[in-house]
């Protein structure tokens, strides 16, 4: 039987501690060979571009396929622009265990794993959380940080006042200072954690405003080699992690513009985040070190997200089975 997770079903049975745990010990198993990412290919209709992003790990014992959907023309329908199915199959027999809904999944993973990042990356004393944009991802983005440093202060930047007004109430319970700043250097120049968290095309954060011992999550432009959110300079000053080498150097703008203009060579991207975790390459040096990951997420972050989702909603007799066979 074939389980199918609606986007409620998918709410009712998330753990985002669980997910953040599941996200950490992906990373270390990809370092150490027992999971696997291919580096995902793209197709575009149009404007639109679907992005398959495949994954497989043994602790899961399923491989899984999210099949990512960008397309810009939403904003106009009112639609999400970005939109995604999970498909997994056991490694066993070949079944599809289960069609999930990604919109959650994504949302939360990507979160855990800046979560991840920031509690290898960051400075231990790092307090002040900057965020460069104030939607759902920053809102997750928080939650998810406040679990790894001890947070006092949240300074945020939106375009929008009432998406900071959304995400004032999305983190209300946690009892964080939040202060609203007039630009995105503002924010840089004093945080000692920054997000960047915005579909951004041309860069919206500068390396020329970092100071010693930042840490930088870069996980907001789209899976597209012609946007990012930083420029070249921020690149060249940081000691960069990314979540995989092969879907960096395919999918991240941020990385791939940062090289053709020299700023970088690729030899700087070589680093992965499972490295770091499993104590095979180091992270940051000291407390002087501008520490960056550059992420556009990866399919085992999914994969593994996936499986408790499957095992809690089963227990719990949550969602939808299928016979597909019938």
């Amino acid at each position: 039987m074939t389980l199918i997770l609606s986007h409620s079903d998918v709410a009712a049975v998330l753990d985002r501690g669980e997910v953040l745990a599941a996200v950490e010990r992906a990373h270390a198993d990809l370092a150490l060979g027992t999971a696997f990412v291919p580096a995902p290919p793209a197709m575009t209709v149009g404007a639109a571009a679907f992005v398959p992003m495949v994954a497989a790990a043994e602790s899961a014992g399923a491989a899984a396929v999210k099949l990512l959907a960008d397309l810009p023309a939403n904003r106009e329908r009112g639609l999400p622009v970005q939109r995604s199915v999970i498909v997994v199959t056991s490694a066993v027999d070949g079944s599809c265990e289960a069609l999930i809904d990604g919109r959650l999944v994504t949302a939360v993973r990507t979160a855990a794993a800046s979560a991840v990042a920031t509690k290898y990356l960051s400075r231990q004393g790092s307090s002040v959380l900057g965020l460069i944009g104030a939607g759902n991802l920053a809102i997750e983005h928080t939650r998810a940080i406040a679990t790894v440093r001890e947070l006092e202060t949240v300074l945020v930047w939106s375009r929008t006042a009432a998406t900071i007004d959304r995400f004032r109430e999305g983190i209300a319970d946690l009892g964080l200072q939040v202060r609203v700043l007039d630009n995105p250097e503002a924010v840089t120049r004093a945080a000692d954690v920054l997000c960047t968290l915005t579909p951004s095309r041309e860069p919206i954060v500068h390396g020329a405003w970092f100071g010693a011992g930042l840490h930088v999550n870069a996980v907001g432009a789209p899976p597209r080699a012609d946007h990012r959110e930083v420029d070249g300079e921020a690149m060249r000053r940081s000691v960069v992690v990314v979540d995989s080498i092969g879907t960096t150097l395919t999918k991240s703008g941020d990385t791939l513009l940062a090289v053709a203009e020299g700023a970088i060579t690729r030899d700087a991207v070589g680093t992965e985040l499972g490295e770091v975790i499993a104590g095979r390459a180091p992270g940051r040096h000291d407390d002087s070190d501008i520490t960056l990951f550059n992420s556009v997420g990866i399919g085992l972050q999914d994969l593994v997200t996936a499986r408790l989702l499957i095992d809690k909603a089963r227990t719990g007799g949550i969602g939808t089975e299928v016979d597909l066979c019938s």
